[in-house]
């Protein structure tokens, strides 16, 4: 296909962990598998010999081992997973405890470091110690107000260690958005930072971190890391300042489906829920992933830009699991100069390097070229927040590096991982995701609930995986739970994206379908348009709603075009590609000039929320966005159908 952009080498199939895997299942079931595809269907149709064998092969530690993989109930929620199993997360995160280095850290203030295996176990040593010495037990939740910082995986992990859940919010959230997840979880302690560095200038938490103590009624402790030498912050205990205390760390041994991590969602059209991700679930999904489709090896360095208000953060951290070297970054991408994060990762000689689809973009849209530097030992490029359209493939593979193996990956908080992504087997066709992650029963499903090919349905998985949530925050009797996720298939998962599924296995994500555009009756997902929109080099960003109208849906698009300006032969030239690429049904009724686009802190484009502010209907967590200023321009925009 003139479409494949990248090809597996003979020798990189040869020597990659799935190969080996293969080569396991097939000694250990007397079976002949031979590809990826051949994998993936023994993986749904077998699937409690393939978790197990995953937990096996990636040498998942089990203080004692399951009784039952698998035990499905009538409900999807209901699984059970790994009966009998009890394990501890950090346990298996700090298996490695030797002189290589586990983290590499930098940020904007030019702090830079790196610690070693040893030193990481050591410090989660201390800090667990102090934790249990404050009361801290298992299944009290401990909250993160954190930047991306090393000390915020040493704190998850003495949290882990007991037995505790780990629950954090990045500091660029507004107050109301980290008190409308905190309050829901009441934690006992709480670990903050006075501060941190963004575009050159030192941005002061004290003032934020009072409110949350005050308004934290459970909290009992907080501890601060003293990251901008503020010392304003008070009824706290600075991370230096704990005391050493003598001891071992005890792993608290919990069963798989025990609480890990709360997570939640963006909250831009109500409350966050709060999503309980257990520990098994995370850690063989986390390692699945990694070892599996990321094919991560110990000598590896792997980065993934992202806070610690997203799930890449914790997927991101499990690498430590493989005793990889992780590399955290905290800061602007782009300070103090465009290509700085790439310079950066350069000279660490990164394996993988992880970013969004707007980093792409960015780039590519101001001429940053990332082939100036070598990237000597790159050999994957990770992306997500947002489909990856085909002009990115051709700006990394003629810009960035030409043999580097381009990822689009798709899951989410929901989850705690992905549902589609790539593999380092199987070709790569421009604008496509590689793959279904093994394991994972995903189709595309139409109105009728018919699994389709080729065409554009519902995402679902029909089958029950272990990274599921355990259940919701605050929700009897999963009321919340199941009206998120099996609201229009009964007992199937679905997961509130347009996808394709491909007759080679290859997926194309078309946005969300929460958002979808429906003009006379024709389901339109919003990334087909931004696909088209993204080739116009004048226009910076874009978002797209359909507005109501005599019974009927007209699209209409909003565009921050780089001088302001929006002449009529632009608009008409945008139509008229639209209408090329896609099909009149596609072009928008009307296309209006903004300043700007909302995004949440996650780097996610929020459409609902600008239809909402266009409809005066309420935004009531306005806290989960980057740029909630943003909105107030559409509030006050007034949509004329007959101009």
């Amino acid at each position: 296909m003139s479409d494949i952009v990248w090809k597996p080498q003979k020798n990189h199939i040869k020597s990659s962990n799935i190969a080996e895997f293969i080569t396991y299942i097939n000694e250990k079931h007397f079976s002949k598998i031979d590809n990826y595809d051949e994998l993936f269907e023994w993986s749904i149709n077998s699937p409690s010999k393939f978790w197990n064998d995953v937990s096996k092969f990636c040498k998942i530690k089990f203080s004692s081992e399951p009784i039952n993989i698998i035990k499905k109930n009538k409900n999807f929620i209901d699984t059970k997973w790994f009966e009998g199993a009890s394990l501890n997360f950090a346990e298996n995160l700090l298996r490695f405890n030797d002189d290589s280095v586990a983290i590499e850290y930098f940020s904007e203030d030019q702090t830079k470091g790196a610690i070693t295996y040893k030193d990481l176990n050591e410090e989660v040593r201390k800090c667990f110690l102090y934790l249990k010495s404050q009361g801290v037990k298992k299944g009290d939740r401990v909250a993160g107000f954190m930047p991306n910082i090393p000390q915020t995986i040493i704190a998850m992990l003495a949290t882990s260690s007991l037995g505790a859940v780990w629950s954090s919010c990045s500091p660029d959230f507004g107050i109301n958005g980290v008190l409308d997840r905190f309050e829901q979880i009441n934690p006992k302690i709480l670990f903050v930072a006075d501060g941190y560095f963004y575009k050159g200038k030192k941005i002061d938490l004290t003032s934020k971190i009072t409110e949350i103590q005050s308004s934290l009624s459970t909290l009992e402790k907080t501890i601060c890391v003293n990251s901008i030498n503020s010392k304003k912050v008070r009824n706290i205990t600075y991370w230096e300042d704990i005391p050493v205390h003598d001891g071992e760390i005890n792993f608290e041994q919990v069963s798989f489906s025990h609480p890990l991590y709360i997570m939640y969602s963006s909250g831009t059209t109500g409350k966050p829920k709060s999503i309980v991700h257990s520990v098994g679930g995370t850690l063989i999904q986390h390692l699945k992933e990694l070892v599996l489709h990321c094919d991560l090896k110990r000598e590896d360095k792997i980065f993934y830009f992202t806070t610690c208000g997203w799930m890449m953060w914790n997927w991101l951290v499990s690498s430590l699991c493989v005793g990889s070297t992780i590399v955290l970054f905290e800061g602007n991408p782009f300070y103090p100069t465009k290509n700085y994060l790439l310079h950066l990762m350069d000279s660490l000689e990164i394996s993988i390097f992880g970013t969004s689809a707007k980093y792409i973009s960015f780039l590519q849209q101001n001429d940053v070229i990332p082939n100036q530097f070598k990237f000597k030992n790159l050999r994957m490029i990770l992306s997500t927040g947002s489909p990856l359209v085909e002009e990115n493939y051709d700006f990394v593979y003629n810009s960035w590096k030409e043999n580097v193996q381009l990822c689009s990956i798709s899951g989410g908080t929901d989850i705690i991982s992905c549902f589609a992504l790539g593999n380092p087997i199987k070709s790569i066709i421009k604008g496509r995701l590689q793959s279904i992650g093994l394991g994972m029963n995903v189709k595309s499903f139409n109105d009728e609930g018919k699994s389709i090919i080729g065409e554009k349905g519902e995402l679902v998985c029909v089958d029950p995986f272990p990274s599921m949530p355990i259940f919701f925050y605050n929700d009897s009797d999963n009321l919340k739970y199941k009206k998120t996720y099996f609201d229009k298939f009964p007992n199937i998962w679905k997961h509130g994206d347009y996808i394709s599924i491909y007759e080679d296995g290859s997926v194309e994500i078309f946005g969300r379908s929460d958002t979808t555009l429906n003009p006379g009756g024709v389901r339109i997902g919003t990334a087909e348009i931004y696909r088209v929109i993204d080739k116009f080099s004048d226009i910076e960003d874009s978002v797209v709603i359909g507005h109501k109208y005599n019974d009927d849906e007209l699209i209409i698009l909003f565009v921050k075009v780089s001088h302001n300006f929006l002449t009529d032969k632009v608009v008409q030239n945008i139509k008229k590609q639209i209408k090329n690429d896609c099909s009149p049904r596609h072009v928008p009724h009307k296309i209006i000039p903004v300043n700007d686009i909302p995004y949440t802190i996650n780097g996610k484009k929020v459409e609902l929320a600008v239809k909402n502010a266009i409809e005066g209907k309420d935004i009531t967590n306005i806290d989960a966005l980057s740029n909630p200023e943003s909105l107030n321009y559409f509030k006050e925009i007034e949509i004329n159908i007959n101009d």
